[in-house]
């Protein structure tokens, strides 16, 4: 029984998906990759942003002001990302350019986290593979940024930042602190990648520790296991409510660092 409920499997890769009512149906191999949970999950995230966004494009073509309740939230979260996160953080001038990719990154975050909490779903941002993926393509998005505003070699050299030394120990600190510059770049999106996992995996562990309570006093005497399933029970509603609102926290903490990192590559230090 610990098996077939365990919280964990929000977080755990399978070669099946899970059917609510109707149990486990295999995932086929195509062109020699096995097809997993949450390749299937990712598939469903893009496939109900491509749903979503689709028409809301076009009715914001065709109207000024846009009408219905749920067109009104995405685009009020839309013009957030873009007044609040993207212009400040990038700027201006280049951060409509770069809106794109941050509301596509934003989105697909926020329901790969969201998808790990319905039934039969999976939380392919408890994955290192789809974090670090995610934290790759911010890093292209950085060097594109500044090799396109600076560059190559403009934006190699705006690594370094301005060191007020002496001139004639410049030409010793300059290459070491290039290299130590060059290492923090791809730390900042290593972090960027672990910490996005790291807290989506920590909430389904949580769940399945305080779930692993009721299991511990099954055999125990109902005066026992009566009052630690209540709380177990009402532990994970709790925490279920706090995981809705870690789902949207971390989809925004990706967005702004990612508008951080690009921004810092745009503008000269």
């Amino acid at each position: 029984m610990a098996d077939e409920h365990n919280p964990l499997d929000h977080v755990i890769d399978h070669p099946t998906l899970e059917i609510p009512f109707l149990g486990e149906l295999d995932l086929p191999v195509l062109f020699g990759i096995q097809v997993t949970r949450f390749m299937v999950m990712e598939a469903v995230a893009a496939l109900l942003m491509l749903a979503i966004f689709i028409p809301l494009a076009r009715h914001a073509a065709r109207q000024k002001v846009t009408r219905g309740r749920l067109l009104n939230v995405f685009e009020a979260i839309l013009v957030f990302i873009r007044d609040k996160v993207a212009r400040p953080a990038i700027g201006h001038h280049h951060a409509d350019q770069f809106l794109p990719y941050l509301w596509t990154v934003f989105f697909f975050v926020l329901i790969c986290n969201l998808l790990g909490m319905i039934p039969g779903g999976a939380s392919a941002t408890g994955n290192i593979n789809v974090t670090a993926t995610l934290a790759l393509m911010t890093l292209g998005a950085v060097v594109v940024a500044g090799v396109k505003e600076m560059g190559p070699a403009g934006f190699l050299k705006n690594l370094v930042p301005h060191m007020d030394v002496p001139w004639i120990m410049k030409p010793f600190l300059w290459p070491l602190m290039f290299v130590i510059e060059v290492a923090g770049l791809l730390i900042r999106h290593v972090v960027l990648s672990v910490r996005l996992f790291a807290n989506m995996l920590a909430g389904h562990i949580v769940l399945a520790v305080i779930l692993g309570f009721t299991l511990t006093v099954s055999e125990a005497a109902l005066y026992i296991k009566g009052p630690v399933i209540a709380a177990s029970v009402g532990g994970v509603v709790l925490l279920s409510l706090l995981e809705l609102f870690v789902a949207f926290l971390q989809a925004y903490i990706f967005t702004f660092l990612s508008a951080l990192f690009i921004g810092a590559a745009v503008h000269s230090h």
